[in-house]
């Protein structure tokens, strides 16, 4: 019985191996996110030089630029979402990155539990969703006071939500206490 609890052990623990699947997709996901955001602000930008160099400035072409920008703004958030997840689980799972220990840079992609991983997720996810409500806004038009009264309250609950995100994060530099003495 011992021997087969032994075998049974070593084939549960290598099991933990098929996240490897989830490091790598993520990894390519995020690879296709900052290409693709790539492209699309370089596109803006060949257009936007275009256009000066044409004197052509049709209606809503400052609107398309920020709103392509925003998007494209959008998309690298979405991938640094991939880059910490793929990041969170290898070192959760598999191993520490010793190219990461070894390094003096920053320590964002630094993961020693799932709840900090939650955490790091949340708070980019968060911002994923700030740049998302902007771009929604500016392609938004207001027929009312109503109208722009759930706009000031939006913009409000934003605040409120970024406000306490921030003051529940971990602040704290490497060389000392931060600007409030934590």
């Amino acid at each position: 019985m011992n021997i087969i609890e032994k075998h049974f052990e070593k084939l549960l623990w290598n099991s933990r191996l098929f996240i490897l699947l989830a490091v790598i997709f993520g990894m390519i996901g995020a690879v296709i996110l900052f290409i693709v955001g790539s492209v699309d602000i370089y596109s803006v930008a060949a257009d936007t030089v275009s256009s000066y160099l044409h004197h052509e400035h049709p209606a809503g072409f400052h609107e398309t630029i920020v709103g392509s920008i925003i998007g494209a703004v959008d998309l690298y958030l979405i991938a640094v979402v991939l880059l910490l997840f793929s990041f969170g689980l290898y070192e959760l799972f598999i191993s520490e990155i010793d190219a990461a220990q070894a390094s003096e840079s920053s320590n964002v992609l630094e993961i020693r539990n799932l709840d900090q991983l939650k955490d790091k997720l949340a708070k980019v996810i968060v911002m994923v969703l700030v740049v998302s409500f902007f771009k929604t806004v500016l392609h938004t038009t207001y027929n009312g006071p109503l109208e722009m009264l759930y706009f000031a309250f939006s913009i409000l609950a934003l605040s409120v939500a970024l406000y306490f995100l921030h003051k529940g994060g971990d602040h704290k530099s490497h060389d000392g206490p931060d600007a409030d003495g934590h």
